[in-house]
């Protein structure tokens, strides 16, 4: 990405900042991910505020960034709303990298009405439920516009439009209609394109995938992205972020307007996760440079694009436990983060000779690289049908990354750092334990 980062604890000014050392250090941010709250509460900020000029810069109507859980896709999310949405605070953005772009933030900085969602919460074991729970996310949304029942500028059928978006027994084309209808009222109001932010677009899928009711959510999400994000006169632009791509035609049917950026893409690679040197200045502040090296073999070792990055979740919860406690061992966060099925199938496939040979596994655990052909654009439904879509779920997922690139195009995969080859020793320790009783070897 080429763009100077910097780190602010809070909104302090140059004078200040040299004399820290004297006054209380920062809280470290573990687990939020609101920008407002650490810009104002005296918390750590690693700036990612690049982000905002690169997406300007860019220019595609919709962008879809796909990275691992824990990478700080929702935190760039929260910082995006707050830069560009109407009424926005300057100040939160003082001494951050985009506040040097003193025409860019006098043309956007709060000139926009923002429309933004997350659909990461949406977890159910049935259509219906999640159907509902959609609908409450939806409801939540709209319940911040309620300013448009007294503009001047709707007239009495806009607003029982807007009533219907706060109903929870919404009809199913008001769901699927409900985003785009909201950038409709909005632009009446203000006069001004929408822009429209949806983060962890791709949980209902991965949650109706685990339960059972995959093509019904599927239908649903295409309908509902298609109205918001395909030919809507009221959109300004749009971001989406997830963990998997999902192929276009399952979801993002005919968005010709619609651009990707991966962990494989060179574009935005710094944009999330933790760069070595915004580590070393993150250890410095909290006096844990000593640390280094540890925290380099543990949560270093991800490759997106051309750079090598740190997962965010497991470097701020190491300095929050180490700055109370020094001494204390490193920990596995990442993995308690949520379940490892993908993990869990990779490994149990060793039971299946013709998807997966030992000695490729053995390879991983020693810190050796296997070659694989990629497919980003596996959807939830045909994640482990073959093994070659089960190796690109590891990729995409942060199991594994990628050491560089043969001529044929296939990766060379690896296990990022110690604390995957623990989640993958310990897999493979439980499921051999049969094995080993059988014949009273260890079969690695």
């Amino acid at each position: 990405m080429g763009t100077e980062s910097y780190h602010f604890s809070s909104r302090m000014d140059g004078k200040r900042m040299e004399n820290r050392k004297q006054i209380r250090k920062a809280k470290l941010p573990t687990g939020i991910d609101d920008f407002q709250k650490i810009r104002t509460n005296n918390y750590y900020y690693v700036d990612k505020t690049a982000v905002i000029e690169q997406v300007l810069e860019n220019g595609s109507e919709v962008t879809l960034f796909t990275r691992p859980r824990r990478f700080g896709k929702s935190l760039n999310m929260s910082m995006m709303q707050c830069f560009f949405e109407t009424g926005a605070d300057a100040s939160l953005f003082e001494n951050l990298y985009i506040s040097k772009n003193a025409e860019l933030c006098e043309q956007y900085l709060g000139q926009y009405p923002v429309i933004s969602i997350s659909l990461k919460g949406i977890d159910a074991d049935s259509y219906a439920q999640a159907r509902a729970q959609i609908v409450k996310t939806m409801n939540r949304e709209a319940r911040r516009f309620q300013f448009l029942l007294e503009s001047t500028k709707l007239t009495s059928i806009d607003k029982d439009l807007y009533r219907e978006l706060l109903n929870r027994n919404m009809a199913e084309d008001t769901i699927t209609s409900s985003l785009q209808e909201m950038t409709e009222l909005l632009e009446i109001h203000y006069g001004q394109k929408v822009i429209v932010l949806i983060d962890e677009y791709d949980v209902p899928l991965e949650k109706a995938h685990e339960n059972g009711y995959y093509r019904e959510m599927v239908l649903l999400l295409r309908n509902l992205f298609g109205n918001v994000l395909k030919t809507n006169r009221s959109l300004a632009f749009a971001v989406l972020t997830g963990c998997l791509r999902i192929a276009k035609e399952s979801i993002f049917t005919g968005l010709n307007n619609f651009k990707v950026y991966s962990i494989t893409n060179m574009e935005f690679d710094e944009t999330f996760g933790f760069t070595d040197a915004e580590v070393r200045e993150m250890l410095q502040y909290y006096e844990l440079i000593d640390k280094y090296e540890e925290v380099k073999e543990w949560y270093d070792g991800y490759r997106f694009g051309n750079t090598e990055v740190y997962c965010p979740w497991d470097v701020v919860n190491y300095c929050s436990d180490h700055v109370k406690y020094p001494d204390a061992a490193p920990e596995n966060y990442w993995m308690n983060t949520s379940g490892n099925n993908v993990m869990n199938r990779f490994i149990d496939s060793v039971q299946q000779p013709d998807m997966l040979t030992k000695a490729e596994l053995e390879w991983l655990v020693n810190g050796k690289t296997v070659v694989k052909k990629i497919d980003e654009t596996v959807t939830y439904d045909d994640l482990y049908a073959t093994m070659d879509h089960l190796w690109s779920t590891l990729f995409m997922t942060g199991y594994l990354t990628q050491k560089g690139k043969e001529v044929d195009g296939r990766y060379c995969l690896a296990i990022p750092n110690r604390e995957i080859k623990n989640i993958v020793t310990e897999r493979i320790l439980t499921l051999f334990r049969n094995d080993v009783r059988k014949d009273g070897r260890a079969v690695l």
